[in-house]
C-alpha cells in the first residue's frame, strides 16, 4: 500500500481500544502497539513527520501494510500487545536482550542417579523444581554451595557408566567431592544424599539436621569414626546453608527498584531487589540509545516481569508508567499477586530510585567507548538541529573588546567532537569607530567566508554547522552574510543563562533548542562556547597589553630596547625624559641619539 492508502485506511479505524501490527514489504512484523482509540493513534503515524522521532520516521518509511485487532477493553489490548511482542520480537519495539524467566533448580528423582541442574522455565515432566531465583549468578552460586556442602559431583562423568573407571579427580583430593565415581560408593548412598538435597531446597533443613544427627550418633556407636566425622561435617554445612535460608532475590524481595540511564550511544536498564530494606541482588541489560525514556522504561518493565511470571509487592520506577494500573491487574491475573508500580516523589524511596539510576548510569558509561560517545553525541546534535547527517566540522565565532577598543574575534574549530587547534583563526576588527558587536560579527564572518570562496589556504574547508556566540540577532547577521555569498550553511546562536553558562541554541528565526535534556550535547556545546570565548579574550588581552607597553620612546629613530631601558633607569619616567636638557641626554646616549630624543620632545619649540 502507498503512504496515502495507509493514511486513508487509518482514518477508517474505529475509536475503540485495540492493538495495531505494522508490517514491511516482506510482510514481516516490524512494530506492535496498543491504543485506547485505534483511529487516533494509528493515524498519527501518517500525519506530518516533523514531530516524529528519527526512529519513528524510519519505521513509517518501511510500513507497507498494517492490521488491527479490536479489543473489548484497554486491559485486553495490553495483554494482546505483550503477547504479540513476545511472539514476533519486532525490530522497532524496545526489546530486552534476555527475556528468560527467573532460573529454577531441577531435580528428577525418577532417574537412577539424579542430577540437580539449572533451568529457565518450569516443565510438567514429573521432576521437582525449586525457585524461582533472582539471576543466573545467584542460582549458580547456590548450586555450587550445595555441591560443596554435600560433596556432590561437579564433573561430567555419567553414572553408573563411568563408575570404577579411572582414578578420582582433583575435586576428590581437595575434599570437594566424596568420589562418587569410585566402586565403593553405592547407588543407594548417592540417592540418599540427593534426598537430602531435596529436603534442603524444600526448606526442611531442621528435619534434615535431626536425621544427620541420628546417623552421626549411630556411626559413632558402631565405632565408625571416619563415617561419623564425615556426617558431622555435612551437618555443619547443612546448618550453615539453612541459616542462610536459601531464598532468592526474586521470591524474597518485597521491593524492586528500576533504574534507567543512557549515554549518547548506549542505555542501561537496571533492577535492584530489596528485602526488608536490604539490597539482595542486581540485574541489568544494555540496550541501544532510546529516544523516548518513558516509553522505554514502560516497555522494558512489562517484558521483564511478564517473562519471569513473578514480581514483588512494590516496584519503584524512575518515571511514570502510563498504564501501570492495567499492568498491575495483568500481574495479578498471571501470578495471583498484585504488584504496585509507583514513582516516588519524596522520602527514602526517592533515594532508592536515585541509587538504581546511578547504577544504570555507571553501567551505561562503562560499556560506551569514547568513540561511541562522541559519535552518539554528534548524532543527537544532528537530529536536534534537523540535519540530514551528523555534523562533523563545527565552527564557532565570538567577539571580544574592552570599552570599544582592541576589538577582536575568534574562530575555533571542532572536528569529530574534538578541538582542531590548527584550524583556529584570530581576526582584528577594522574600521569601526566604537563598539558594535553586530557589525563586528558581520565583518569577521564575511572575511572568513570570502577567503573560503577564493580557496585561500587555511580557509578551504566549510563547516557543517556555524555557531555564533550570542542570540537571535547575532545568528541572523551571520545568516545574511552567508546568503549574500550564496552559501547554505546552518547557523545557530549559542545562548547563555544569567550565570554565563550555555543554555540553548537558537535559530536566526528565534526558535530555541533546549540542551539540558541531552547531557552529551549540552557538554559539547558548552565546551565549544567556552573555548571560543577563551580564544577571543586571550587575543584581546594580548593586543591590549602590547598597546599599553608601547611608549613615545618607541617612535624615536635610533632608540631601541637597550637605550630605552637606559633612559628609564636614569630619568624614571617619560615626563622627566621630556624635560631633560641635551647635555643630560648626551651623558648616557651617543650625540646623534641624544639629539633625536631632545628633538622629539621639543618639536614645537623648534
Amino acid at each position: 500500500m502507498t503512504f496515502d492508502e495507509l493514511k486513508d485506511k487509518a482514518l477508517t479505524l474505529p475509536l475503540s481500544p485495540g492493538v495495531y501490527v505494522m508490517r514491511d514489504s516482506s510482510n514481516q512484523v516490524i512494530y506492535v502497539g496498543k491504543a485506547k482509540k485505534l483511529k487516533n493513534r494509528v493515524s498519527q503515524y501518517f500525519q506530518d513527520s516533523a514531530g516524529h522521532s528519527p526512529k519513528t520516521r524510519a519505521m513509517v518509511a518501511k510500513i507497507r501494510q498494517f492490521d488491527v485487532i479490536v479489543a473489548a477493553s484497554e486491559f485486553e489490548a495490553l495483554i494482546l500487545e505483550c503477547s504479540l511482542i513476545k511472539r514476533y520480537q519486532p525490530r522497532y519495539n524496545i526489546l530486552l536482550k534476555d527475556d528468560k524467566g527467573f532460573p529454577y533448580l531441577r531435580l528428577d528423582m525418577s532417574e537412577p542417579y539424579p542430577k540437580i541442574t539449572m533451568v529457565n522455565q518450569l516443565a510438567h515432566d514429573g521432576a521437582s523444581y525449586f525457585g524461582p531465583y533472582g539471576s543466573r549468578g545467584v542460582t549458580q552460586n547456590l548450586l555450587d554451595t550445595i555441591r560443596l556442602a554435600l560433596k556432590l559431583p561437579g564433573c561430567s562423568k555419567q553414572f553408573p557408566r563411568d563408575q570404577g573407571k579411572g582414578r578420582p579427580c582433583l575435586n576428590y583430593h581437595m575434599n570437594h567431592c566424596r568420589g562418587w565415581c569410585q566402586p565403593e560408593r553405592t547407588q543407594q548412598e548417592y540417592r540418599q544424599t540427593m534426598e537430602q538435597v531435596k529436603q534442603l531446597l524444600s526448606g526442611n533443613y531442621k528435619q534434615l539436621l535431626r536425621e544427620l544427627e541420628q546417623e552421626m550418633q549411630a556411626a559413632a556407636e558402631n565405632l565408625e569414626f571416619e563415617r561419623a566425622a564425615e556426617l558431622r561435617d555435612r551437618r555443619k554445612a547443612v546448618e550453615s546453608l539453612g541459616q542462610k535460608q536459601l531464598v532468592t532475590a526474586a521470591a524474597q524481595a518485597d521491593t524492586d527498584v528500576v533504574g534507567f540511564a543512557q549515554t549518547a550511544a548506549k542505555s542501561c536498564f537496571v533492577v535492584l531487589h530489596y528485602s526488608g530494606g536490604n539490597l539482595l541482588d542486581k540485574e541489568m541489560d544494555i540496550l541501544p540509545y532510546q529516544e523516548n525514556v518513558d516509553a522505554a522504561v514502560s516497555s522494558l518493565v512489562k517484558q521483564y516481569y511478564l517473562a519471569r511470571g513473578i514480581a514483588p509487592k512494590v516496584v519503584l520506577l524512575p518515571v511514570e508508567m502510563e498504564d501501570g494500573q492495567l499492568f498491575s491487574d495483568l500481574m495479578l491475573q498471571n501470578s495471583g499477586r498484585r504488584t504496585y508500580f509507583r514513582t516516588p516523589k519524596r522520602g527514602d524511596n526517592v533515594q532508592m530510585v536515585e541509587l538504581a539510576q546511578e547504577n544504570a548510569r555507571r553501567e551505561a558509561e562503562r560499556v560506551t567507548s569514547k568513540a561511541e560517545r562522541i559519535s552518539g553525541t554528534l548524532q543527537r546534535l544532528g537530529k536536534m538541529l534537523s540535519l540530514d547527517t551528523p555534523p562533523r566540522r563545527l565552527e564557532a565565532f565570538d567577539i571580544s573588546n574592552l570599552a570599544g577598543t582592541d576589538i577582536v574575534a575568534s574562530m575555533v574549530v571542532f572536528v569529530d567532537g574534538k578541538p582542531d587547534k590548527q584550524g583556529y583563526k584570530r581576526f582584528q576588527v577594522e574600521g569601526l569607530a566604537g563598539q558594535d558587536d553586530y557589525a563586528s560579527m558581520r565583518q569577521v564572518v564575511a572575511r572568513r567566508f570570502r577567503h573560503y570562496c577564493q580557496g585561500d589556504a587555511g580557509f578551504a574547508e566549510a563547516p557543517d554547522v556555524l555557531l555564533i556566540d550570542g542570540g537571535t540577532a547575532h545568528a541572523e547577521v551571520a545568516r545574511q552574510v552567508l546568503a549574500e555569498l550564496n552559501l547554505e550553511i546552518p547557523v545557530f546562536g549559542m545562548v547563555k543563562d544569567n550565570k554565563h553558562r550555555t543554555r540553548a541554541l537558537v535559530t536566526p528565526a528565534g526558535q530555541e533548542i533546549a540542551l539540558d535534556g541531552t547531557p552529551g550535547v549540552f557538554a559539547l556545546i558548552g565546551s565549544i562556547q567556552e573555548e571560543t570565548h577563551r580564544f577571543a579574550i586571550t587575543y584581546n588581552r594580548a593586543l591590549r597589553s602590547k598597546r599599553l607597553r608601547h611608549s613615545q620612546l618607541d617612535d624615536i629613530p635610533g632608540i631601541g630596547p637597550k637605550r630605552k631601558s637606559l633612559l628609564l633607569q636614569r630619568f624614571k619616567s617619560i615626563s622627566a625624559i621630556a624635560q631633560a636638557g641635551l647635555p643630560e641626554l648626551e651623558n648616557i646616549l651617543p650625540a646623534d641619539a641624544a639629539a633625536a630624543v631632545y628633538a622629539h620632545f621639543h618639536q614645537e619649540e623648534s
